[in-house]
């Protein structure tokens, strides 16, 4: 059974942060900052304080220098546990399925945790593990609880957390959860990628997939989401993170 002390973390943040132009010709999404912090840093303090310290970061290779200089500011000291592999998606984008096959071999074996770059997230995962250790599931989904739920993709859950479908931005929301971008995975998944496929998403190429197979679950969790994905959302998350 998967422990959360042999887990690993990726975190997602190849992205060019278009909506954010002209600052992410700069810089990159995740290293956008909140009270004086990168965004990324509070993801990796997510699965630090959780147990897990090996933690995979999908980078822009027209980024290399930046998150070269970040690794080296932040947890290149013997001090941490922390170690983090950088590896670099391609000048043509691979999606997010793609960019994590990347890592596959460094995965190996075990489940892992997979998180969006650009999102602010409180959960625990530790219940998590011990949630999805019951569940004959492939991959769940953590679903944040949200107000205002037609402005993102909502997933229907059944009576046991199985995830029947997801609706994108619907007019009337039939729940309040959505898709927190934050996944646990199954090695397995990797045996659904598209053969011959350059680019890959995790929401149109492997979920689909595992709904129709009844193996993707919904984990709703109960600590705290905010996206930064916008001007709107990145003042919000300024304004209310703690």
């Amino acid at each position: 059974m998967p422990h959360i002390n042999n887990t690993k973390a990726v975190i997602l943040a190849a992205g060019k942060g278009t909506r954010f132009y002209p600052i992410t010709y700069e810089i990159p999404k995740a290293f956008l900052r909140v009270r004086k912090k990168p965004i990324i840093n509070y993801l990796i303090d997510l699965f630090h304080s959780c147990g897990i310290f090996q933690i995979g970061v999908l980078g822009n290779i027209s980024f290399k220098d930046e998150f070269e200089w970040w690794k080296k500011r932040y947890y290149s000291s013997k001090n941490t546990k922390i170690k983090i592999k950088i590896i670099y998606d391609k000048k043509e984008p691979s999606g997010t399925f793609g960019g994590l096959k990347l890592f596959q071999k460094w995965i190996g074996d075990s489940f892992f945790f997979v998180t969006n770059g650009d999102e602010l997230k409180k959960i625990d995962l530790n219940r998590w593990m011990k949630f999805h250790q019951k569940k004959d599931f492939i991959a769940t989904i953590a679903l944040a609880r949200v107000q205002d739920p037609q402005h993102y993709g909502v997933a229907v859950c059944d009576k046991n957390s199985l995830i029947k479908k997801f609706l994108e931005k619907p007019k009337n929301p039939p729940s309040n959860y959505i898709s927190s971008g934050t996944y646990l995975f199954s090695p397995k998944i990797f045996e659904y990628y598209p053969r011959k496929k350059n680019f890959s998403m995790l929401e149109t190429d492997l979920f689909p997939l595992l709904t129709e197979e009844k193996k993707l679950g919904g984990f709703k969790f109960r600590g705290k989401w905010l996206d930064c994905g916008t001007w709107e959302r990145y003042e919000k998350a300024l304004k209310e993170w703690k």
